[in-house]
């Protein structure tokens, strides 16, 4: 039977399908990138639908976009408790203990997030306008994404957090920059993420560096490294600072439109 590649996560899907069964972008939509290298997510359509293990998710809604889960039996999803909108009454909350204890406290980051259990349905979103960005884990992938951007995760995922220090001056504060850190061993596992704005991603190849102003970075690869770079202005007599975060390739790098800094 002929198949279609998702041009977003690279699965493949029949023929008759119109949006990918495994993160829900468009089948018939443009790979659109611009001269830069820059690749638009996928704006999912309103309703669109995906599976994941014994679960399905439906997203709805293209403002302040809604992301649906019913749960199957044996799958479990994790999350920030804040970011839940609605659940069945049968479907179990249980707490998971992230680790790291004062640091994670003092970096902002939550110390202990909650989990869902199927069978059921289960509704989450963040108080904010932008999009919805599914990202498919096939094994042994690991992802770092920006603290507070996760919106729901898969049972068979691992979740840490890793330190971006030096980013102080970056952020306005604080011991450095927190990410959060999705690891999948033998299988594989989704992480959807909540932009700010428009999503997009660029691929960098090995060595290659690009500059992001911090508050606009939302996730990468753990192979792309992350660094400090003071930019030195001089206007007149005076000069001063342009702090942005370095990436150093290679693999991907997700940004968005609009620039956050959670301390505001």
């Amino acid at each position: 039977m002929e198949r279609i590649q998702c041009q977003w996560c690279k699965s493949q899907n029949s023929s008759d399908s119109t949006t990918c069964q495994t993160c829900g972008a468009p089948l018939d939509a443009r790979n659109l990138v611009t001269d830069s290298g820059w690749r638009e997510a996928p704006r999912l359509r309103d309703m669109t639908e995906f599976a994941f293990g014994n679960s399905t998710c439906q997203v709805e809604g293209e403002i302040v976009p809604v992301a649906e889960m019913n749960l199957g039996a044996g799958d479990s999803v994790f999350f920030e408790h804040h970011v839940m909108l609605w659940k069945d009454e049968a479907v179990p909350l249980t707490t998971i203990n992230t680790g790291g204890g004062l640091k994670r406290m003092l970096g902002g980051m939550p110390f202990v997030v909650t989990a869902a259990h199927g069978t059921g349905r289960i509704a989450f979103s963040r108080d904010a306008t932008g999009e919805v960005v599914v990202l498919p884990l096939h094994p042994s992938m690991e992802l770092d994404v920006r603290g507070h951007s996760f919106l729901v995760a898969s049972h068979s995922i691992s979740y840490s957090f890793v330190q971006i220090k030096g980013l102080v001056n970056v952020l306005h504060g604080g011991e450095g920059m927190y990410m959060d850190r999705f690891v999948t061993s033998d299988q594989p596992g989704i992480v959807l993420l909540h932009g700010y704005g428009n999503v997009f991603e660029r691929t960098l190849g090995d060595g290659e560096k690009i500059l992001v102003e911090p508050g606009g970075f939302l996730y990468k690869d753990s192979s792309v490294t992350m660094n400090v770079a003071q930019q030195n202005i001089k206007t007149g007599l005076l000069r001063h600072g342009m702090y942005l975060a370095e990436m150093v390739g290679p693999g991907r790098v997700g940004i968005q439109s609009m620039y956050v800094h959670h301390h505001d």
